[in-house]
């Protein structure tokens, strides 16, 4: 069994810091929002999305995949009564010359996986798709 640890602290009206490890991230916790830190949905949204990335890094070596960069755009949508996040739909965009066999394999195992990705999907509506990078001229 692993075993995760954060500590989250106010540092004012305008926000907190997480610390974990020894990494510091300033967390949006201000009423009326900040644009230079992730509130709590977007934390979220970025938990899911390092997931897929954590996940391309460690499915890579064991199905012999091999890429050049990967990005992924998330986007959930929230209601508000009761507040929840009713879907959060990806997009996994590779840089790869990988078979579109090799690619459906790779999205696979990120969903199968994915312990982030494999919370979330129980209590909300988890699609996305994995394709490949358009080719530059």
């Amino acid at each position: 069994m692993l075993e995760y640890e954060i500590t989250a602290t106010r540092i004012d009206i305008h926000g907190s810091v997480v610390c974990c490890k020894d990494a510091e991230l300033t967390i949006d916790t201000d009423l009326k929002g900040r644009a230079d830190a992730l509130n709590p949905a977007e934390l979220l949204l970025a938990a899911v999305a390092a997931c897929i990335l954590k996940n391309m890094e460690r499915i890579a070596p064991m199905i012999q995949f091999a890429y050049r960069g990967v990005s992924v755009k998330v986007h959930g949508v929230r209601q508000d009564s009761p507040p929840k996040m009713l879907n959060i739909n990806y997009e996994i965009i590779v840089d790869t010359d990988e078979t579109e066999r090799k690619l459906a394999l790779m999205h696979e195992n990120i969903r199968k996986y994915g312990t982030v990705y494999n919370t979330v999907a129980p209590g909300t509506e988890l699609t996305g798709t994995l394709r490949r990078a358009e080719a530059h001229a």
